[in-house]
């Protein structure tokens, strides 16, 4: 962000000394009663952000409302954390008993217009606006930040190849050394209560320093743990830091990419998400069984940490909208010499704690009286556990019936890998139908529209679930046949992902980061689970039929984004949280 960081010369001494004239002379752009004009590529805005959004029916120009997000974005994200937005932005009221002035003085006179000395965005061509930064320096920033959780989510699944030679160290069950991995997860369930405040109040960069490097921390103890007890906690909170990335990376991209863009962004961090747990066993196969040994599962998540962190701090600029403006405004003051120029995220009095308190409540009464929610966490959580499900399934499938080394057995978790890059592609050729579709009706969009490739994504997964169970189960069928199934379950479980996450942020807009919270807590927790059962399930009732029961699963639960495009509308209709404005 070299552009930004130019020391602000004043050009005319009394205009700058009268910030009245300024905003008479040239009004500001984008006002902070200028409404929102939001289109329908929303999985982009914040995935795991707390922002609302004030939709103008009338269509405004997209990028002028994103520079108006980014004006007033921390007022309108502090609002998400509470039923009422009163109740948790109050502005900043002097105390009933003031101290003295100093030196007898009176108290100067109140500021009648603050207005007039809140800093803002020039306009659509503001170099300090992120949307404007060269595309250079966006793919740089957008690279840092993919590594970031590329980082925690590799980690996620490296140690699961160690379960073995940790059992074997520590002399206990199979099942009691899997845990680690699970509560690495379960970790994931607690960060979004804890980061996503702190991206708000803080901006995107801090938040993603102190996440990576107490991952980090914690993943080097996890390496030079001298007991059990010690390897699983340092394990957990491994991933609650872990997870920053995670909820943040998605909230960044959206400060960077504009809503034509951000949807491929978006896809591409998506991607990093699943791409690490599929890529870790193998390489923690080819670790264990080398003169390295287990502990190097965490010394290498902890040096992707370490580098991760001094990236961050040497070469990512903070990139949400409030807190650079903050930052400007305080450049402004020391340059005037003008104390009363501020930024408007520097106007509300919202601590850590109440914003964490919010983040405990309104998640989970949405998950309870939402019915949309519930479906679709439940199909969700089913679908993220089954990821890692995966793990136990290809381990017993290619190590077990093919008699593959552990390392050389994490390779067929490819075919999902491949399967994840077709659907991106399917998702980027139907983003264009979908925007075509967004300005034919005025830049509303409709949910539901998000719901076809949902079904598609259900079927391909489905049926990638009964083709691994019935060709992996005996090795009188070529190992490539298995294989080629993770084709079919990696497109699934992406363009449901993508779908279905966007669904969620359509219909909830300014509550869309609660509901996402909700459904992240309750996926990690299933996720989590899934370890601890999957491969005695597999060894109890046989692959094939295992995956029977799984596919069965997965294919009851595919009619659910048909029953929505059905009963959606009445559903938001009777919703105290979805607003429903696409005019029919």
């Amino acid at each position: 962000m070299g552009e930004t960081n130019k020391k602000i010369e004043p050009t005319d001494s009394d205009t700058l000394s009268d910030p009245s004239k300024t905003c008479h002379d040239n009004p500001r752009i984008f006002s902070k009663e200028d409404r929102l004009s939001l289109t329908g590529n929303d999985l982009e805005l914040d995935t795991f952000q707390s922002r609302s959004f004030e939709v103008d029916l009338e269509h405004q120009a997209v990028l002028a409302a994103d520079i108006e997000n980014g004006a007033n974005g921390s007022n309108t994200a502090h609002q998400q954390h509470a039923f009422n937005a009163d109740e948790n932005v109050k502005p900043l009221t002097p105390k009933t008993s003031l101290p003295p002035f100093g030196r007898g003085r009176p108290y100067p006179p109140q500021i009648t217009n603050p207005d007039d000395y809140l800093v803002d965005f020039e306009g659509p061509d503001d170099p300090w606006f992120p949307q404007n930064w060269s595309s250079w320096q966006k793919f740089f920033i957008g690279a840092i930040l993919a590594f970031t959780c590329l980082s925690s989510t590799f980690d996620s699944a490296v140690f699961s190849a160690s379960a073995s030679s940790i059992a074997k160290h520590f002399r206990v069950s199979l099942e009691v050394a899997t845990l680690s991995s699970s509560l690495y997860i379960a970790g994931y369930a607690l960060g979004p209560l804890i980061w996503g405040p702190l991206s708000e109040l803080y901006g995107r960069r801090l938040p993603i320093i102190l996440g990576m490097f107490g991952f980090s921390i914690f993943s080097t103890a996890v390496a030079v743990s001298k007991d059990l007890q010690t390897l699983m906690i340092c394990r957990f909170f491994s991933g609650v830091f872990g997870s920053s990335p995670l909820i943040i990376v998605a909230a960044a991209f959206s400060d960077l990419y504009d809503n034509r863009t951000r949807g491929i962004a978006i896809a591409i961090f998506a991607q990093m998400v699943f791409l690490g747990p599929l890529i870790a066993p193998f390489i923690g196969g080819f670790i264990v069984r080398s003169y390295l040994g287990w502990r190097w599962t965490a010394y290498i998540p902890a040096i992707m940490g370490y580098t991760a962190t001094l990236l961050t701090i040497f070469f990512l600029n903070e990139s949400y909208p409030p807190v650079i403006l903050a930052t400007k405004a305080k450049e402004l003051r020391h340059e005037l010499s003008n104390w009363a120029i501020h930024a408007k995220i520097e106007e509300t009095d919202v601590g850590i704690r109440e914003l964490i308190v919010n983040n405990f409540s309104r998640p989970l009464q949405m998950l309870i009286k939402e019915p949309l929610i519930l479906a679709v966490t439940v199909y969700l959580s089913f679908i993220y556990g089954l990821l890692y499900c995966f793990l136990s399934e290809y381990s017993s499938i290619f190590q077990g019936v093919y008699g593959m080394a552990p390392g050389l057995g994490g390779l067929p978790l490819l075919g999902i890998v491949v399967g994840l890059v077709i659907a991106a592609s399917y998702m980027v050729y139907t983003n264009r139908a979908y925007n075509t579709r967004l300005d034919a009706n005025n830049g509303i969009p409709i949910p539901e529209w998000r719901l076809p490739p949902v079904v598609v994504g259900g079927v391909l997964f489905s049926a990638g679930l009964f083709w691994l169970g019935w060709t992996g189960f005996t090795s009188s069928i070529h190992w490539i046949v298995p294989t080629l199934s993770g084709l079919f379950t990696g497109a699934g479980l992406l363009i449901i992902f993508i779908q279905l996450f966007n669904y969620l942020i359509d219909t909830y807009l300014m509550y869309a980061a609660s509901a996402l919270a909700a459904n992240t807590i309750c996926r990690s927790l299933v996720a989590a689970s899934f370890p601890l059962f999957s491969r005695q399930m597999f060894a109890n009732m046989g692959i094939q039929w295992a995956s029977t029961l799984l596919g069965c699963v997965s294919a009851v639960l595919v009619p659910i984004p048909v029953l929505f495009l059905m009963y959606g509308k009445h559903l938001r209709k009777k919703s105290h949280f979805a607003p429903v404005r696409d005019g029919s």
